[in-house]
């Protein structure tokens, strides 16, 4: 059997049939690889972003409470759990002082007790006629001040141990110290500040809004945060309904659990401006922008790509509202950007539209 002879001519008329054969098909490009999203109903309201700054909640300037030579601070960055010294006066004096009161409390109780003796023995005298009322009322009188003498030394000698635990100034709460107003050697009057505590832990952020955007806020709502490159959400802790007499804006204080933001760092908070409303919302990834508008492409039921005008509206995070697109529909968020209209997709994966 002779084998086939392929000539140039019916070689080239295979050529074209074989390509169109690998590509799967005969007309156009072949599925363009997408990711897409479902447009779903939300409710979102317009927002405004206005700076904040993380802060501390508790943050104090610690102060001696007795006067002093200061013998040992701690340093700048020294981490500190509440209870523990920051900062250490010398005690010499109040030393001898608790010493001296600690005599004072001894003497008048041997004096207390050889007057309750004394006077036992009147009492005993008295009936036995052979000692008068007087003297008697006279040793109960001379006992009875020793006990408020005993009462006013005890209360000293209580004041003078109180003075020598103040001389360790405490830390009020876990912190950081970030300043010291005194160092070791200097005299610290009593009410000084001697260092800056700081918890790094329990933080808010503030930020100060008109008095327009006050009707849209509510204690206990969440908020949306921005610090580059991070994202969190706060909760309204506290509206404080006082404005600024200069800039006439009122504060807002938000509770957050992001350990990562340092204390001072720069923030954008998302302040609503209107009534939250529903809308059809889909990622922001999936607008197309060009010259004559706004477009996301739709992937039909055929597994085509179809061009879809919208008009935006709301948005909020990584959502934005849309007109001319409705829930349930599937949009594309990436390879949009080659795609064109009509085109075969394959949906590689689909992701959720918030």
């Amino acid at each position: 059997m002779r084998g086939l002879l392929i000539t140039p001519l019916l070689l080239s008329a295979l050529l074209p049939a074989a390509a169109a054969a690998q590509s799967g098909s005969g007309n156009g490009p072949p599925p363009a690889p997408v990711v897409v999203a479902v447009a779903e109903s939300r409710t979102l309201s317009p927002v405004t972003w206005y700076p904040g700054t993380v802060i501390s909640r508790n943050q104090a300037r610690v102060s001696a409470e007795v006067e002093g030579r200061l013998e040992w601070v701690a340093e700048i960055g020294t981490s500190i759990a509440g209870g523990e010294t920051v900062a250490r006066l010398d005690d010499a004096l109040f030393t001898q002082s608790l010493a001296e009161n600690e005599a004072a409390v001894a003497r008048v109780q041997a004096r207390l007790t050889y007057l309750d003796a004394q006077v036992e023995r009147l009492e005993t005298l008295v009936t036995q006629n052979t000692a008068t009322r007087s003297r008697l009322d006279e040793a109960v009188a001379e006992r009875d001040i020793a006990v408020s003498e005993l009462r006013a030394v005890r209360a000293r000698l209580a004041l003078t141990r109180e003075r020598l635990d103040r001389t360790r100034i405490k830390a009020p709460f876990d912190g950081v110290v970030t300043q010291r107003f005194r160092q070791s050697g200097e005299w610290a009057r009593s009410g000084e500040a001697v260092v800056r505590l700081v918890d790094t832990e329990s933080l808010e952020v503030q930020t100060w809004i008109p008095v327009a955007a006050l009707a849209f806020v509510r204690e206990g709502g969440e908020l949306a945060l921005e610090a580059n490159p991070s994202r969190s959400t706060g909760r309204v802790q506290a509206i404080v309904p006082v404005g600024d007499n200069r800039s006439r804006l009122y504060e807002i204080r938000l509770g957050v659990s992001d350990e990562a933001w340092p204390v001072g760092q720069d923030v954008r908070v998302a302040i609503p401006t209107a009534a939250a409303r529903a809308v059809t919302a889909i990622p922001r990834d999936a607008l197309v922008l060009r010259r004559d508008g706004i477009a996301v492409y739709r992937v039909a039921e055929d597994g085509t790509a179809e061009r879809v005008a919208v008009t935006t509206g709301i948005a909020q995070g990584a959502l934005i509202e849309v007109d001319g697109v409705a829930p349930g529909d599937r949009v594309v968020i990436r390879g949009g950007e080659r795609l064109r209209p009509g085109q075969a997709v394959a949906v590689q994966n689909a992701a959720p539209a918030d």
